[in-house]
């Protein structure tokens, strides 16, 4: 099964760091107190929760479809959320085929599963996490296409999501629940 590695990404105000199960207790913390912060994703609340959250991500990226990572404030050196490679797919090429970088990279990715504490939303790192992600998918892996998905609700994000000079490509019905 072809997988990805899992990588540091870091920036001047945010590092990105391999997601382990070491990280649930300052997950815990950053979610803390989420509420309105949390209304169009699911981000456990609980130490039990938060621990099925994480293990199902590693799963997941057992599985080579996900590369999950913990987002820490570099300025405080805390935890303060999640993002991760989704849908990381790798294609089935034609030998010679002149657009295979190579069969141990994926071919296009997805940007996602992303969550901040609070105290971190509207404060750059998000933009930085993105930036770097979009870096890495593009120069390092040379992917065909980056995916970043929103619900159609969270304007906020869809703004966030425009602000980093992607294009608008349309809204999905009912593509998953929620």
């Amino acid at each position: 099964m072809r997988r990805v590695s899992p990588v540091l990404l870091e920036g001047r105000h945010v590092r990105l760091e391999p997601l382990t199960v070491d990280h649930v207790p300052a997950l815990v913390r950053a979610a803390g107190g989420g509420g309105q912060s949390f209304r169009f994703t699911s981000v456990p609340q609980t130490p039990e929760g938060m621990h099925a959250y994480v293990t199902n991500a590693l799963a997941e990226q057992d599985r080579g479809t996900r590369l999950a990572l913990a987002t820490v404030d570099r300025s405080t050196g805390q935890v303060v959320g999640c993002t991760s490679f989704l849908d990381i797919q790798f294609w089935k090429w034609p030998a010679g085929a002149r657009h295979q970088r190579g069969e141990h990279l994926p071919d296009v990715v997805e940007i996602g599963a992303t969550w901040l504490s609070a105290a971190a939303q509207r404060t750059g790192i998000n933009t930085e996490a993105k930036l770097l992600m979009l870096g890495h998918a593009f120069e390092v892996w040379r992917v065909h296409r980056v995916s970043l998905k929103t619900d159609s609700r969270n304007q906020q994000s869809r703004e966030a999501i425009l602000r980093l000079g992607t294009r608008f490509d349309g809204v999905r019905l009912r593509a998953r629940l929620r």
